[in-house]
């Protein structure tokens, strides 16, 4: 593409995308959500080009999918040099070297100095379902407790621990059975009704599990796991105090109950570290990873204590996970990100929210700027006072920055999320943010 910024050529949707629109309407499921009508022919680095011939930058990443950038050659080299050599084998009913290779590596790289076994699939909502049935089958319990604004998946476990919109879960009922929703710690809208401050000093979120869960309708005898996003993802890019992981771990610990980390979408260097539960200080017992694990190939992983996975041959299976040339991509994209690519989220993370610390007290509809490395979440409210979430600004900015040639996705209620490629640079930070503030003031006039 030879450019670092975006153009706009045409009037959006342009001709072309218009073509490809109708199509889309005749035979896609409806079912997807799309903010705009952004209709993508490649992409290189941070860049989109779309069929009609304009660039976009990107700071969606594929919903934090691309974390090398689109098309990074050292991916595709080594995507097309396993193409050529093995597609697919099946690692449920043989053995390819790729497939113990990315296991030590993830065996390696993940919290906790233990044995460990991984297990692949195709996806995050599929190494969710994995993770499940692990603790069952180890502990012999049935009941799971997930958040409230928790996304997992939509597979239907994985959809019974999900829990950020009712309209993924509306007429798919009955879910998975055994499943308990606790409020998540959430520093803006504490659900104690502390402030901020006083929630990130002292967070008692977790002692709802303890304290009301257990005594009242969730026997911890029957909790075979607590699944919990170390960071909010779908559910408005949450960071929670560190006292809310720890005493999760705590409680997992007192009970025999597996703690499970969701980081589907905070982990593989986003935050700035290889995995958000890094900057907690707290090691889970089962740790899920898909999303930028491969640079865009489909891959899902669930890294768990070894003892674990005692489960036998037949136990739980897929065709897909883990084929050779999702493998392939996955050991380049560690090596990137481990090289040079973790280390530019954490300064370019910095630089990010070192100049949106402002924007609360510059814009009447920002409420609140949060995040760690380039997981960054602005919310927008009616009123800073009351806090009311302002749903319709955010879906107007989100579409506005599309016409200024900005992807940018929303989360939770009235939250506009920031998650770039970790290659971004400073040049492609300025740009989006210039794009947004000029956005966010047009709404507020």
């Amino acid at each position: 593409m030879q450019k670092t910024l975006p153009q706009i050529r045409t009037v959006l949707p342009g001709p072309e995308a218009q073509k490809v629109l109708a199509l889309d309407r005749q035979y896609v499921s409806p079912s997807y959500a799309r903010d705009y009508p952004c209709v993508a022919k490649r992409g290189e680095g941070m860049l989109v080009e779309d069929v009609d011939g304009n660039t976009f930058l990107d700071f969606s990443a594929g919903i934090g999918v691309v974390s090398t950038g689109h098309c990074h050659p050292g991916v595709v080299r080594a995507i097309q040099r396993q193409a050529e050599t093995l597609i697919h084998m099946s690692g449920t009913d043989f053995y390819y070297p790729l497939l113990a290779q990315v296991a030590e590596k993830m065996a390696a790289i993940t919290p906790g100095d233990f044995p460990k076994r991984v297990y692949f699939g195709n996806s995050g909502t599929e190494a969710i379902e994995a993770a499940i049935k692990i603790a069952r089958y180890h502990t012999r319990r049935h009941r799971v407790i997930a958040f409230l604004r928790g996304f997992h998946g939509r597979t239907l476990g994985s959809l019974s621990l999900t829990a950020s919109r009712s309209v993924q879960r509306a007429r798919f009922g009955p879910l998975l059975p055994g499943v308990t929703h606790a409020p998540y710690a959430y520093p803006y809208r504490c659900p104690c009704r502390r402030d901020a401050a006083e929630c990130a000093r002292d967070c008692s979120c977790a002692d709802y599990i303890d304290q009301t869960l257990f005594k009242t309708i969730t026997p911890p005898e029957d909790v075979a796991a607590i699944v919990v996003e170390p960071i909010l993802g779908e559910g408005g890019y949450v960071v929670p105090p560190a006292r809310f992981l720890q005493r999760l771990r705590e409680i997992a610990d007192r009970y025999g109950i597996v703690l499970i980390f969701d980081e589907v979408q905070c982990g593989m260097g986003r935050t700035g570290k290889m995995w958000a539960a890094e900057h907690f200080g707290v090691v889970p017992d089962i740790l899920v990873s898909a999303k930028g694990i491969a640079s865009g190939m489909p891959l899902g992983v669930t890294v768990t204590r070894a003892e674990l996975m005692d489960w036998g041959p037949g136990a739980h299976a897929s065709t897909f996970g883990g084929n050779p040339v999702a493998c392939a991509a996955a050991l380049e994209t560690i090596r990137l990100i481990e090289e040079k690519y973790m280390a530019n989220a954490a300064r370019m993370g910095s630089y990010l929210l070192e100049r949106l610390a402002a924007w609360p007290n510059r814009h009447p509809t920002v409420g609140d700027v949060r995040g760690l490395g380039l997981m960054i979440g602005i919310e927008l409210v009616k009123d800073r006072k009351t806090r009311e979430p302002h749903p319709e600004a955010r879906n107007r900015v989100i579409y506005r920055a599309f016409e200024n040639g900005l992807l940018v996705l929303g989360c939770g209620e009235s939250t506009v999320r920031l998650m770039p490629p970790l290659i971004v640079e400073a040049e492609h930070a300025d740009f989006a943010l210039e794009v947004l503030d000029r956005c966010i003031s047009e709404i507020e006039r």
